[in-house]
């Protein structure tokens, strides 16, 4: 067992689950109450990633913040090295690629949510962002929960993003899934076999959560 690219990829995975936290509740509760007719296209581009082949993906992401665009340049000059081939770089390409499996249980969870209830929040003088922590949220924890445990367990078997934009790095960008493809290159079956094992009790694991909450709300 890689016990250092376990590590990479679980704080890899705790950090981009909190960061889609961070920016997906907000987006999912615009795409969920906005009235824009144009919607359907940001739907489509933060679902994109769910077709989009990843070296595909990882491709575009690596142009995004390589060194001649202003991403990357601006991020160069500020800290000194490049994004690509970094911590920093693998974690932009892991939100990305995750987005939409934090965002469309958020989104689903915030549309079930009664209109009067929100109505009445605001009659009684409720800010709308208020109204977001103290009723929205409450009444889609299930779903808010079902995104942040696929948001983790995605991100924990990431490969082609991972490999396209961060290397493999050891203790820097390589992650448990590339320890897997690397045991697997050098014959090592045994290892990758544990290594495999363990990704897929984390699968297993997550599934398990999203399904027991899925039960919980139907019996509801």
């Amino acid at each position: 067992m890689d016990w250092t690219a376990l590590g990479v990829s679980l704080e890899l995975a705790c950090c981009t689950t909190l960061i889609l936290c961070v920016i997906g509740l907000p987006l999912a509760y615009w795409l969920a109450s906005t009235r824009w007719r144009g919607r359907f296209l940001i739907e489509a581009v933060v679902a994109l990633p769910l077709i989009l082949p990843p070296t595909v993906l990882g491709f575009y992401i690596l142009v995004a913040i390589g060194p001649y665009s202003p991403l990357g340049q601006g991020y160069e000059r500020l800290v000194g090295q490049p994004l690509p081939f970094s911590f920093p770089g693998l974690l932009v390409a892991s939100v990305l690629f995750s987005l939409p499996f934090a965002v469309r249980p958020f989104l689903a969870g915030f549309a079930g949510v009664d209109r009067r209830l929100v109505e009445a929040s605001w009659c009684l003088g409720v800010s709308r962002w208020m109204t977001f922590f103290r009723v929205i949220v409450p009444l889609s924890w299930t779903a808010i929960v079902t995104g942040v445990v696929l948001s983790f367990a995605h991100t924990m078997g990431e490969f082609g993003v991972v490999l396209m934009v961060g290397g493999n790095k050891p203790g820097v960008t390589r992650t448990i899934s590339i320890s897997i493809y690397d045991d697997v290159q050098s014959l090592n079956y045994e290892a990758a076999g544990q290594t495999a094992l363990l990704l897929l009790g984390c699968s297993f694991a997550a599934l398990a959560i999203v399904s027991a909450l899925q039960r919980r709300v139907w019996l509801l």
